[in-house]
């Protein structure tokens, strides 16, 4: 994938650092995550694998189940409280995730179907099984475009000191 700064494509890898995963049955997976420096800009990006959501502490499948099963399973590793914010998360991005994805369709002319997306009588949820599937793995599905192209917008706040 080219850099999201600067559509460069030479990188060299600088590292690794472990990045955990909550999976389905409550365990946890280790990952060998790859940190990667651009040549040209000098921005470092790290090479996340399909199953992880960025600063999302559960696999995507885990939270794909919350989101397409709105009654909350109760076989999830994961409390109430936090089975709703996922909801929440996903629903409040869910449309900006779709606007994106549709102009990345466009832009890159991939072969994927856009008419029809705008159909408010279905679903955002529709809308974009509609884009890139209905079965499992379409949280990954949607995670991976947008994050190699940089429109992936996070929710983690940074603490910083008055020490400045």
């Amino acid at each position: 994938m080219p850099c999201p700064a600067c559509d460069s494509v030479a990188y060299k890898v600088i590292g690794s650092r472990n990045r955990k995963g909550r999976t389905e049955d409550g365990g946890v997976r280790v990952y060998s995550i790859r940190r990667l420096r651009c040549q040209k800009c000098e921005l470092i990006h790290h090479e996340l694998p399909d199953c992880l959501v960025p600063y999302k502490r559960y696999q995507a499948d885990v939270i794909e189940t919350a989101i397409d099963d709105p009654g909350g399973p109760s076989d999830l590793p994961a409390d109430d409280s936090t089975l709703l914010r996922w909801r929440d998360w996903f629903y409040t991005l869910a449309e900006h995730w779709l606007s994106f994805l549709i102009s990345l369709i466009r832009q890159q002319k991939w072969e994927l179907p856009v008419n029809g997306l705008s159909d408010r009588s279905l679903s955002v949820r529709q809308r974009i099984g509609q884009m890139v599937g209905g079965e499992c793995g379409w949280l990954s599905r949607i995670v991976q475009p947008l994050a190699n192209h940089h429109y992936w917008i996070h929710t983690r706040s940074a603490c910083l000191s008055g020490n400045g």
